[in-house]
């Protein structure tokens, strides 16, 4: 389901973000950060092999960002890691533990695809209730404090801008407490202003934690990204970005940000 908001300005006083406090740690987020093992990838799709052997390691505890152009197969790896396979699809998949990642894995798509219905604070407990499990009021009403959303948990969706709808999903996503998060080009959507709030929101909110971030931006990935990986070619590979200076989210206006944003676009041109 595809919701068409973000019309209304981020400017607006409803927009506008509280900042983030430290979450109280749940026994999941007590856990040692979770590596991610992926090994001899396979995936065909319309007669095409979009990739072949490919391998991915995301460590323990890091914001990885996963650049390329569309159509290059990357939100199809993200579905391979969320366990979302499909014939023609194949690799071995594992945690640094040994253990699948079967029910161990939060996703935030790039729609906030939140159930009209159901109030903020429903959507946000929503994985509780389909797991028909208690829901935890209390944290989902933090969390809701967190993303500067404490005052509309009882409002329904289409009441909201669409920074807002996207912050509730963050919001859902953390709900989840998975020692892997992944994000499929969740903030593309929003307006200039906005995408850099939410950036900086999901950044600090996320610290910490294992999260691949799929992105055709260059400048989100550098803002975000603590490995940064490039998806390119056909049979697609993948390579790594130097590391930059300085913990996320960083400054889009920091000359050594420029200075590897400029030095992408040449290498994505030159593909």
């Amino acid at each position: 389901m595809t919701y068409a908001d973000g019309q209304r300005s981020s400017a607006e006083p409803d927009d506008r973000m509280m900042p983030a406090r430290p979450l109280s740690a749940s026994p999941l987020s007590l856990a040692p950060p979770l590596a991610i093992s992926l090994r001899s990838a396979h995936l065909t799709y319309g007669g095409l092999v979009l990739f072949d052997g490919l391998d991915l390691e995301l460590p323990g505890g890091v914001f990885t960002c996963l650049l390329g152009p569309s159509g290059i197969g990357k939100s199809s790896l993200l579905r391979l890691l969320a366990g979302l396979t499909s014939p023609g699809v194949s690799g071995d998949l594992r945690g640094s533990d040994g253990r699948g990642l079967t029910g161990r894995v939060a996703y935030m798509a790039q729609q906030d695809l939140l159930l009209p219905w159901l109030s903020v604070l429903q959507n946000v407990t929503l994985g509780s209730r389909l797991r028909s499990e208690p829901a935890n009021r209390g944290r989902a009403l933090d969390l809701l404090a967190q993303v500067g959303l404490a005052d509309s948990a009882l409002v329904r969706p289409d009441t909201l801008s669409g920074g807002m709808r996207q912050r509730v999903a963050l919001a859902r996503t953390l709900m989840e407490d998975r020692p892997l998060v992944l994000m499929d080009e969740p903030f593309s959507g929003l307006d200039a202003l906005t995408r850099l709030r939410l950036q900086a929101l999901a950044a600090e909110l996320l610290a910490g934690r294992t999260v691949l971030l799929v992105t055709h931006d260059p400048l989100e990935a550098l803002r975000l990204g603590e490995q940064i990986l490039v998806m390119n070619g056909r049979p697609a590979t993948l390579s790594a970005l130097p590391d930059l200076p300085g913990a996320p989210p960083r400054d889009p206006g920091d000359p050594a940000l420029q200075a590897a944003y400029r030095a992408i676009l040449r290498r994505l041109e030159a593909q």
